[in-house]
């Protein structure tokens, strides 16, 4: 049977200057300043009819965006992408849909060209870059800066831009976490001889599904060697006291990232859970975190940190004295 007539070839497909620049996470005009100063432009033009990009043309400028994103100069960074981006054809969404559009990047703001890379990679819905990116902030910053300078504001962009552009970015927020986590994940569960002495518990809230902040929590204490215990989102509250008997925790942090979630009943209660022995009971100190509780009063027993690193610092001492 004969293929149809009117519809390019997968290989032949191509894309207008703003198509390009939707599916790479930048502004059309970076695109043709790009092309402007630095000669990365379509292999081919036809007269009268706008720019269009071949999908070798679109790799060249994919390894601009990696390169300039790892802080090469852009002049160096073209240079390098003209002579190392693939020349295969690259397939198109099976579904015709292009990469999310508007103003394409993420709203990080002023901030490390990590995070700005991170975003942009995450807006092309480039998974080896935005693992490539993590893999390398983690390694290079440790995982607390990481998450307070890269990880945590490229998440929150993703979150305001979803939150203005409805369903359309919903899956560049998801891969976002996804990777995130994962990163994180791999600093918490590496191997090697698990730390002694009482443990830190992590738990978020009954009814709280966000835990991100826990797992940086995480990767902070595995970083400096100290011990804990993730339970991970929505802990009921009967097993969340259960686990403090069963342990004998140093510190228990709950985490709740929104209003209804903090529940300062509970939060008493898992402070004045004890163990041990007649004459020798103990008791958790316990840190709310989260934006959830703002404004909650503290009490004995309750403590809540401001950030991530003081949350640290404080875990370190209680389980150092």
């Amino acid at each position: 049977m004969p293929e149809p007539t009117g519809v390019p070839p997968l290989a032949e497909a191509s894309l207008t200057t703003g198509g390009v620049a939707r599916r790479l996470g930048v502004s059309p005009t970076t695109v043709r300043s790009w092309e402007r100063r630095y000669g990365i432009g379509p292999a081919e033009r036809e007269s009268g009819h706008h720019r269009r990009w071949s999908p070798a043309d679109v790799a060249v400028l994919e390894a601009m965006c990696r390169l300039t994103a790892r802080g090469v100069p852009p002049g160096e960074a073209a240079r390098l992408a003209r002579g190392a981006a693939p020349q295969g054809p690259e397939p198109e969404d099976p579904g015709g849909r292009s990469a999310p559009g508007g103003s394409n990047a993420l709203p990080v703001g002023q901030v490390r060209p990590e995070c700005r890379g991170l975003a942009r990679a995450a807006v092309r819905l480039d998974t080896a870059e935005v693992s490539l990116i993590l893999r390398q902030v983690t390694d290079g910053l440790g995982a607390v800066t990481a998450w307070t300078e890269v990880m945590m504001p490229a998440l929150r962009a993703a979150g305001r831009k979803w939150a203005a552009e409805g369903e359309r970015y919903v899956e560049v927020e998801h891969l976002l976490s996804w990777h995130v986590s994962t990163a994180l994940r791999r600093v918490a569960d590496r191997p090697g001889q698990a730390p002694q002495g009482p443990p830190v518990l992590l738990a978020g809230m009954p009814g709280e599904q966000h835990t991100l902040p826990l797992e940086a929590v995480a990767a902070g204490l595995a970083e400096r060697g100290l011990p804990y215990r993730m339970f991970g989102p929505a802990v009921p509250a009967e097993a969340l006291l259960e686990a403090v008997r069963r342990t004998g925790p140093a510190a228990v942090m709950i985490w709740s990232q929104s209003r209804p979630t903090a529940d300062r009943g509970l939060a008493r209660r898992t402070a004045e859970t004890a163990w041990g022995g007649r004459g020798a009971r103990s008791r958790p100190v316990v840190l709310t975190a989260g934006p959830g509780w703002t404004g909650t009063p503290t009490g004995p027993g309750l403590l809540r940190p401001r950030d991530l690193a003081g949350a640290l610092d404080r875990i370190g001492r209680l389980l150092t004295d």
